[in-house]
């Protein structure tokens, strides 16, 4: 059975966020989908693990925010690759509070829909959460991103706890090395022609020149998770 057949549906890439108290917290999810339009009814399908999925089950309230496809990687990996237990996603993140009290993340997002969850169903590591939608609006011209380009353009990847994950067979490198380093958890490639300026690493910088504080700019790994392209 080859489980990439999966992968030829279609996807989105959303933050889906939500509350708990006076805490809040969102991720990054590629299904969500539309189930019904009188009322208007959304579907999504959230890990048991992740911290979002408490705060849904405890607010029973969520937002669903459409990244553009220009959206950056540091922000997918901050809400993709970061858990929400060890840093507040929102810090420096542009974000309104919606009638629910859920936060509706601002940048980079073309529209948003927040909605009451009206069912949950166990579907074993995740949970189908089916909600009414009570508000929701478009911010922008711009084209939403697709999990196909986010793959294929940006060179993403998706964290184990995704319903989409499958793991990749080791691949041997190429005889002729490029240089370049693949970050095996978010699949950011460190190109040393390129450097990382933004972390004041100069270009030209090999890889083993790197120092050993250096994380992934994406998803803060560190350089034990790099493997050569």
């Amino acid at each position: 059975m080859n489980l990439k057949a999966i992968q030829k549906i279609c996807y989105g890439v959303y933050i889906i966020s939500s509350k708990k108290d006076d805490k809040i917290n969102g991720q990054i999810a590629n299904t969500a989908f539309q189930i019904t339009s009188d009322p208007p009814t959304l579907a999504i399908s959230i890990n048991k693990q992740n911290l979002t999925h408490q705060f849904i089950e405890s607010s029973k309230v969520f937002s669903v925010s459409v990244l553009s496809k220009f959206a950056p990687m540091t922000l997918i990996g901050k809400f993709g690759f970061k858990s929400g237990r060890d840093i507040d996603k929102f810090t420096d993140t542009k974000y309104k509070m919606g009638r629910t009290g859920v936060p509706i993340v601002l940048d980079s997002t073309v529209s948003f829909l927040e909605c009451e969850v009206l069912s949950m169903t166990d579907v074993g590591t995740h949970t189908i959460m089916i909600g009414k939608v009570v508000d929701c609006d478009v911010l922008g011209e711009g084209e939403p991103m697709t999990y196909a380009y986010y793959h294929t353009v940006k060179g993403g990847k998706e964290p184990k706890t995704a319903p989409t994950y499958i793991k990749e067979e080791s691949i041997k490198p190429a005889p002729e090395e490029s240089g370049k380093y693949v970050c095996n958890v978010c699949g950011y490639i460190y190109d040393p022609a390129a450097g990382d300026p933004d972390n004041g690493v100069k270009p030209g910088t090999r890889f083993d020149d790197l120092p050993d504080t250096w994380v992934c700019p994406i998803c803060g790994a560190p350089k034990s998770e790099f493997t050569k392209e």
